[in-house]
Formats: C-alpha cells, sequence, structure tokens
C-alpha cells in the first residue's frame, strides 16, 4: 500500500547577508564612479591624448607588445625543455633543470632586468665569437699569426636596450614555464605513454604527439596568467633606463607637464586594453584544447534539450 503525499510547500531560504553586501557594494561603486567623473583633477581628456602622443604608441609597440612577445616565446620554448629535462630519467639532466629553476625563480626580475642591462656589460665588455670556444687562447697556444676570431660582439652597445631585457625576462619567464609545463605533462595519464610506445613510438615522438597535446589543457590557463603578468611586468624596463617604453614615456611626459595622474592613467587604459584582449585570446584557447573534458554549459544545455525531444518521442509527443 502507497502513501500519497501532497504538494509540497517549500519556502525559499532567506539570504538577508547577499541584499547587504549588494547594497554595500553598489555604494561603493557609486561613489568611485562619481569620483571619477567628477573630479576634474582625473583630466581625462589630457589622459586619452597621452595614450595617441607618438613616443607613447612607440614605447607600447616596442617596450610592452614586442617585449611581451619576444620574452613569452623565450619563456615557453625554454621552459617546455627545462620541464621535460626536470622530469628526466637522467640524473644529471634533471639536476640541471632543477638548478636552472632555482637560480631564476630565486632573483626579482628587476634586479635580473638590471643585472643584464648594465651588469653583463661591465663583465664582458666584448665576446669575441670564433670557430671553438677560447679561439684566442687556442691560437696563441698553436703560435699562430691570427686569433681564429670570426667577428666580435660589442656588449656595451646593446646593453641597455631592448635586447637584454627581453632575453633577461624570458629567461626568467622559463623558469616559471618550466614548473607549469611540468605540471601539465605530469597530469597526462602514464598508460598514454604505454600505449604511444605499444604502437612503435619513441619517447620524444610520443612526447610532441600525444602527451604534450593532452598537457595543453593544464598548461594553458597558467600559461595566459604568465602571458599577462609578462605584459605587466613590460613597465620594469622603466628601470633600465629604456627609452622606448610604455611606463617611461607616459612618466616623462607627466613629469614635464606636470600632469602625472592623467600621464599614468594613459598608460594604465593601455594595460587594461592588452590584457582584456589576453583575456580573450586565453578564454578561445582554453576552450579549443578543452574540448572532450567536463561538460560545458552548452553541452549541458543540448543533452537537456535532447532529453526532453526523448522524452516526447517515446511518450508519443505529450
Amino acid at each position: 500500500m502507497s502513501a500519497e503525499y501532497g504538494p509540497i510547500d517549500a519556502a525559499p531560504v532567506r539570504h538577508p547577508g547577499r541584499w547587504v553586501a549588494l547594497v554595500v557594494i553598489a555604494v561603493v561603486f557609486a561613489m568611485i564612479l562619481s569620483s571619477l567623473i567628477t573630479n576634474e583633477r582625473w583630466d581625462w581628456p589630457y589622459a586619452f591624448r597621452v595614450m595617441n602622443f607618438n613616443p607613447v604608441l612607440e614605447g607600447l609597440l616596442k617596450g610592452t607588445i614586442i617585449a611581451t612577445i619576444g620574452s613569452m616565446i623565450i619563456g615557453v620554448a625554454l621552459g617546455v625543455v627545462v620541464g621535460i629535462m626536470r622530469l628526466s630519467s637522467n640524473p644529471l639532466l634533471k639536476f640541471v633543470g632543477f638548478l636552472y629553476t632555482w637560480f631564476f625563480r630565486g632573483i626579482p626580475r628587476l634586479v635580473l632586468v638590471v643585472l643584464f642591462g648594465t651588469g653583463i656589460g661591465y663583465l664582458y665588455p666584448r665576446f669575441d665569437i670564433g670557430p671553438f670556444p677560447f679561439s684566442q687562447q687556442l691560437a696563441g697556444w698553436l703560435g699562430m699569426s691570427t686569433d681564429l676570431t670570426l667577428f666580435t660582439l660589442d656588449v656595451n652597445q646593446i646593453s641597455t636596450t631592448l635586447i637584454w631585457a627581453i632575453i633577461a625576462m624570458g629567461l626568467s619567464e622559463a623558469a616559471y614555464m618550466a614548473e607549469i609545463a611540468r605540471a601539465g605533462i605530469m597530469s597526462v595519464d602514464e598508460g598514454q605513454r604505454e600505449a604511444a610506445a605499444a604502437l612503435g613510438m619513441s619517447p620524444s615522438l610520443s612526447m610532441r604527439r600525444v602527451v604534450l597535446p593532452q598537457a595543453m589543457r593544464v598548461i594553458i590557463p597558467p600559461t595566459g596568467n604568465e602571458t599577462i603578468a609578462m605584459l605587466k611586468d613590460t613597465s620594469l624596463l622603466a628601470y633600465l633606463p629604456l627609452a622606448t617604453e610604455l611606463f617611461n614615456q607616459t612618466q616623462i611626459i607627466g613629469n614635464r607637464t606636470l600632469k602625472i595622474m592623467p600621464s599614468l592613467m594613459a598608460a594604465c587604459l593601455w594595460y587594461l586594453v592588452l590584457t582584456s584582449v589576453l583575456m580573450v585570446g586565453q578564454h578561445f584557447l582554453e576552450k579549443r584544447f578543452g574540448r572532450g573534458y567536463g561538460n560545458t554549459a552548452a553541452a549541458t544545455k543540448k543533452d537537456v534539450t535532447r532529453t526532453k525531444l526523448m522524452g516526447l518521442t517515446i511518450g508519443g509527443g505529450k
């Protein structure tokens, strides 16, 4: 005998704290918006003018965009190599990978940029490039009149240029990317490697064709965050000092015109624009490499619709 139950009249749980928090947030947001609009010291028209100054646009392109792209190319490429080294069964490779990440993660990026910009040129004013290491010493030992040097690189000429800045930030970024790549590779099931080996793939081929494509699902989100962080860290190049740099140029304009806040706001607006573009790109990359993992909102909605249609078909269209 089955008991019959009437309809359940459930009252929703009240959350007064949510409404209080919403009111507080709305009031704070209104106060900030009112200050941005009514306070003339922000001087937004001048800030928008500064954004379009030629030195600022040049610093945006060279000191921010190019430096970010160059540093991330070095960081990602070298970071994947160092990450694989850390997972290697060879103890020497594993130790070298650990030593690299220990060193470059332990030094602040600003200190590293200044060190490369000023210290390398002081320690090694020039590099003599030859077919063999220590070409000059080798030529002296052999009693040769030539020193076997193919060409000489004057380090002082490029010490405070964008080249050393990109190298310094790229080497620093590689240490962080190595840990991201290592975590991504470790997230792939060991059975994937075994299946690739059963198909006759070499370890390097299975890493490129099987492991890394699956690891990208884990690697992409933190890599996107690192790219955004690198974009903002290019402001450190102002301490090199690098003339063609966005933050440095806005500082110079602000000091010359004594309109410091509007000039700094111009730099902030450009950083917000670029980070917004990167966040959109990161979203689409995550969506692409995350296919087949979990249920997205769209997939869930499609499954619900399909279930309803199947129910209507089975029930005779009721």
